[in-house]
């Protein structure tokens, strides 16, 4: 018998069928739908009835969290090279203008 988890925003599932880890990110209860993301980066949005024929398996939030931003640069984190700050910290308002 195959056992029905509820899609609860941040939880996180293997579907086993396809060996994919993802995450509940939204549902909506006037459209029926369940929008989850995978681990790897794509989004899905599922209705009620398919979420109770996926076979789930709760799994644990996975460490490496930047899975889905594969292709990122440590500058793509923030602007490392020029920290912003003013030149005169005794007047944080004098470059308003």
């Amino acid at each position: 018998m195959q056992e029905h988890y509820e899609p609860t925003i941040n939880d996180w599932f293997r579907n086993r069928e396809e060996n994919r880890i993802f995450k509940v990110v939204a549902t909506d209860e006037d459209s029926q739908t369940i929008e989850i993301q995978y681990f790897e980066s794509d989004i899905e949005e599922l209705d009620f009835d398919t979420w109770h024929e996926l076979h789930l398996e709760p799994v644990a939030e996975p460490e490496d969290w930047s899975g889905p931003f594969d292709d990122l640069l440590e500058d793509d984190m923030g602007d490392t090279d020029n920290p912003k700050h003013p030149d005169n910290w005794s007047d944080p308002l004098a470059d308003v203008e």
